[in-house]
């Protein structure tokens, strides 16, 4: 089931390097992308090397008209542009006005935090959707812990661990990065006890024994990503944890490091991940696992499924809901075949838990 041909969908920062892919993966859905986004010098560029006719609607987030007419006639918008701690709310206020769904793709913790804060009452009274974090951090680790749980109502613990290969950061991840710091002073932000707390710890490094095709690696403990906001949201986990790989956090942190570059004819990067979602409950541990390339192109796939879910009336609530609350987490993943291969992994009740419980490896 999609949402049928000639369906419109307003992308905000359609010439980003995200929204590239998602305007991409919308025109191979059977969608018909407006390309919106605050240069419209870019939009031009990008349509012509489209090839194909596109409705091009330059929109800045401080100009609210014309967020109105970028958003005219569309049935739902995408919002690609960082940082969303800049971006997020103006195009909600947008979506809320034209009666439309909305669903970003936003990594920063205090921006999804920021839109469950100021949204949730307004957005559920509209009756409108509003997913934040329908990306690779926060979208995909909260549908893998939702579908980890199955039956369980509640957890003790959940963790998810990245294994990336590499991480080339792209500007826009680099300017989300900039404005999170620049908000917590500097800290580390963790999610336990019930609720996100800024912390000065030094960063710990463990073994995290991811499976096949991956094995054991080296992981940077509490590098706190979206999950922490999206996964407790609806889930009654009070101890959220996520880790990443030690290759990528390096990358991530030099300065030096390049933007991704195309490795194949769909524009993506050669990078490859495995996620590893683990939660525990009374000494019990159910896990799910998803595999794949490049997690911005990754991305695309996430966020236009979502915005075919909604359209078609394949949710489980409204208002602003996490996708693990929204969608049929198992149904979703599965359906992304063949961008990411997902797995469910039986429950273990032994003694040897697969998250790691032991001192630090460095």
């Amino acid at each position: 089931m999609t949402a049928g041909p000639m369906v419109t969908v307003t992308v905000y920062g359609a010439y980003g390097h995200t929204g590239r892919f998602v305007v991409a993966q919308l025109r191979e859905r059977g969608f018909v992308p407006v390309l919106s986004g605050r240069d419209a010098g870019k939009l031009k560029m990008l349509a012509a090397a489209s090839g194909s006719e596109s409705d091009v609607r330059p929109a800045a987030v401080g100009d609210p008209a014309s967020l109105d007419r970028a958003l005219a006639g569309a049935a739902a918008v995408i919002n690609c542009a960082g940082p969303f701690a800049v971006t997020a709310a103006p195009v909600i206020e947008a979506a809320l006005r034209a009666e439309i769904p909305y669903v970003d793709v936003a990594a920063e913790i205090e921006a999804n935090s920021d839109t469950f804060t100021h949204f949730t009452d307004r957005a559920r009274a509209a009756g409108t959707p509003i997913v934040p974090a329908m990306a690779f951090y926060g979208g995909l680790g909260d549908l893998l812990t939702t579908a980890a749980m199955g039956d369980w109502t509640e957890a003790d613990e959940a963790h998810i661990a990245y294994g990336l290969s590499s991480w080339h950061p792209t500007a826009g991840t680099r300017a989300a990065g900039a404005v999170s710091r620049q908000r917590r002073d500097g800290q580390g932000i963790r999610y336990t006890k019930g609720r996100l707390e800024y912390h000065q710890d030094v960063p710990q490094t463990l073994q995290w024994p991811f499976p096949d095709p991956m094995g054991p690696r080296d992981v940077i403990a509490e590098f706190t990503m979206a999950d922490v906001v999206t996964v407790p949201s609806h889930l009654p986990i009070p101890e959220v944890r996520t880790y990443m790989a030690v290759e990528a956090a390096r990358d991530l942190s030099a300065s030096d490091t390049p933007a991704p570059t195309p490795a194949d004819a769909h524009g993506r990067s050669a990078q490859t991940f495995l996620v590893d979602a683990v939660v525990r409950s009374h000494g019990r541990e159910r896990r799910a696992v998803a595999t794949g390339r490049d997690i911005y192109a990754v991305t695309a796939p996430l966020a236009v499924e979502a915005t075919d879910r909604i359209l078609t009336g394949r949710t489980r609530t409204t208002g602003v809901a996490s996708a693990g609350d929204i969608f049929d987490a198992p149904d979703f993943l599965r359906a992304l075949s063949p961008h990411i291969t997902f797995h469910l992994h039986p429950q273990r009740t032994d003694h040897t838990p697969a998250t790691p419980s032991a001192v630090p490896t460095h």
